[in-house]
């Protein structure tokens, strides 16, 4: 079977050596965001080799099937199968669709800051590009972490063609969320703005820096110049 000869493919580049660096690294201990994850020790590029040769074979079953996995590298093989599949030239409209539509059924399995990463902005925001956005809002106001996060890094496609309004209107969304990770992507999302519009930016600044968590407020002002990026903190401090 194809997803036996993936699995094993995939498995002959496992260094047990780096599963507990990965484990600490992607916070699985008892209390900590991924409690449980489990990693076989694989690198991302040994990933993506697999990736490249095994996009054009596989459909959605052997997809799912991978995404189901307890293994971390098994669903971020998965996701990025499916990722190459929507980027490929051969992909019609049509397929993109139904990758989209997987992606959005499967979202509880999208369960680590890195999968969301590497895959939400090539899928979730290309695809809607020039369509209806209420999905990002809908996992905006999710009690799930990872589609918060979704829904705040897939705008970052949007950002490439000078679309703003959807980042600022769902870092608004998330401004006061309590968990680091979702700080981080907002700064991050605010930060991508400014790269391209830094007057857009210092709006939203003005009016939200005194009462945003100081991690969003340090990634969003990361690449101001010296004296601006200090003239926030200092008011933040002064609060």
């Amino acid at each position: 079977m194809l997803i036996d000869t993936i699995k094993t493919t995939l498995h002959q580049f496992i260094i047990t050596e780096k599963s507990l660096n990965y484990q600490r690294f992607f916070k699985t201990a008892e209390g900590e965001y991924a409690y449980g994850d489990k990693f076989l020790g694989v690198s991302v590029p040994n990933i993506r080799k697999v990736v490249k040769q095994y996009f054009r074979d596989v459909d959605f079953k052997t997809i799912k099937y991978l995404l189901y996995s307890s293994w971390h590298e098994e669903r971020l093989l998965a996701l990025l199968l499916l990722t190459k599949q929507y980027q490929s030239k051969q992909t019609t409209l049509k397929k993109k669709e139904q990758i989209f539509n997987f992606y959005i059924q499967h979202s509880k399995q999208i369960n680590n800051w890195d999968l969301v990463d590497v895959t939400s902005p090539h899928i979730i925001g290309n695809f809607l590009l020039d369509k209806d956005r209420d999905i990002l809002y809908k996992f905006a106001n999710s009690k799930n972490l990872w589609e918060k996060r979704i829904s705040i890094v897939s705008t970052f496609e949007f950002i490439k063609y000078n679309q703003f309004d959807d980042t600022l209107k769902i870092s608004k969304i998330l401004l006061l969320d309590k968990h680091d990770l979702i700080h981080k992507a907002v700064g991050w999302g605010l930060r991508n703005v400014g790269n391209k519009d830094i007057d857009k930016e210092i709006l939203f600044l003005n009016k939200y820096h005194n009462i945003m968590p100081r991690t969003m407020l340090r990634y969003a002002i990361e690449k101001f110049d010296k004296p601006l990026r200090e003239k926030y903190l200092i008011k933040r401090s002064n609060k």
